[in-house]
């Protein structure tokens, strides 16, 4: 059977190695005589499977053994609640960074339960830029800046990290964890939910400094409570078992690549060739300044937005599927994960090129 090139945001497609590996362990793994499905989150064989997925994680992504490393569930908009809850800390104002539809979600929530100071709002622009690292509004005073390096909707990705001095830095990098080389210190809190660079959904992974646990709002849920879950080693309750072995999967494959540089250079590259065929055309346009441009997802619009639904049924003939915008934006917009083959990428290009000289 063959399989598509699948441009979905999330879920999104996985290596294929990767599914062909769980293929094999699905009835058994190893000589447990059941499936990763039917253990017991404690028994030793799922607790060697979960550990094994932090350790490559932590070697992939180079974490260091200050940071807690949570496999949660919830998604990342539960993150939205949690962090507030968790790193406000006796202050009653934190800092966000609006720039599309996810940080806009996370404004919404956290104002909840703190002041939030917008140091950076998109909006009047339509979200199609990132704003200056001089142009930050931020507050000494603040608990923490929060921002959203890739977003996922508008196709607009930071192209530097906030320098937020001794206030933590929040990222919400559901969309672009995994994607190439970084530097977790610069970090107080990571959270990515898992359906786009990770694994299944189901899953979301929080890497927190160990020195923003353990100091709540009161009335926090326990399950809400960073604490509870670093003290259970994610275990408080039945976590996502079968996501987070699918991730670990994962791991080993990026390993496998070469790692996160290897990973970095190929995602560079597949962007590189999308959006030269963009702007090399006048058929194609892509809204977002060039300096803000995501690596991970590519929105583009055709000349004549007429054409869209004759442009989708062509790419679904040739395996080329779910490259419909989302509904805010609009067009096209393609999703170019790690798991996305350069192959595929190509194959997106050529008939790019082919459509534009039948319909252009």
């Amino acid at each position: 059977m063959a399989r598509s090139y699948n441009f979905s945001a999330g879920p999104a497609m996985l290596p294929t190695a990767v599914i062909e590996r769980a293929q094999q362990e699905m009835l058994e793994w190893g000589d447990a005589g059941m499936s990763v499905m039917e253990m017991s989150h404690r028994g030793k064989d799922y607790m060697s499977i979960a550990e094994r997925a932090e350790a490559n994680l932590r070697e992939v992504m180079a974490i260091p053994e200050n940071y807690k490393v949570l496999f949660l569930q919830g998604g990342a908009s539960s993150q939205f609640a949690m962090v507030p809850l968790n790193l406000l800390r006796g202050r009653e104002s934190a800092d966000y960074l609006n720039t599309g539809m996810w940080s806009k979600k996370a404004v919404a929530e956290a104002g909840r339960y703190c002041s939030v100071n917008l140091a950076a709002d998109t909006s009047e622009g339509g979200f199609t830029a990132v704003p200056t690292a001089e142009s930050l509004k931020l507050n000494a005073d603040a608990a923490y800046v929060h921002y959203t390096p890739n977003e996922t909707i508008g196709g607009v990705e930071f192209d530097y990290v906030p320098e937020t001095g001794d206030v933590p830095l929040v990222a919400d990098m559901s969309s672009t964890i995994l994607s190439r080389p970084m530097d977790v210190s610069k970090y107080g809190v990571i959270y990515a939910g898992a359906q786009k660079n990770i694994g299944p959904a189901g899953l979301t992974i929080v890497i927190v400094r160990e020195d923003l646990v353990g100091e709540t709002l009161g009335g926090t849920p326990a399950m809400f409570d960073y604490a509870t879950h670093v003290k259970a080693g994610s275990m408080y309750n039945t976590p996502p078992t079968y996501s987070w072995y699918m991730a670990g999967l994962v791991f080993e494959w990026i390993k496998e690549q070469g790692g996160l540089a290897t990973i970095g250079e190929i995602n560079e590259r597949k962007a590189g060739k999308l959006y030269a065929a963009i702007d090399g055309s006048d058929f194609y346009g892509n809204p977002v300044e060039k300096n803000g441009r995501s690596w991970m997802n590519v929105p583009f619009t055709l000349a004549d937005a007429e054409l869209d639904g004759a442009f989708l049924s062509g790419a679904a003939e040739r395996g080329l599927v779910t490259l419909k915008g989302h509904r805010s934006v609009g067009g096209m917009r393609a999703s170019i994960y790690n798991a996305m083959p350069e192959a595929g990428v190509d194959a997106l290009v050529e008939y790019m090129k082919e459509f534009e000289k039948d319909q252009g």
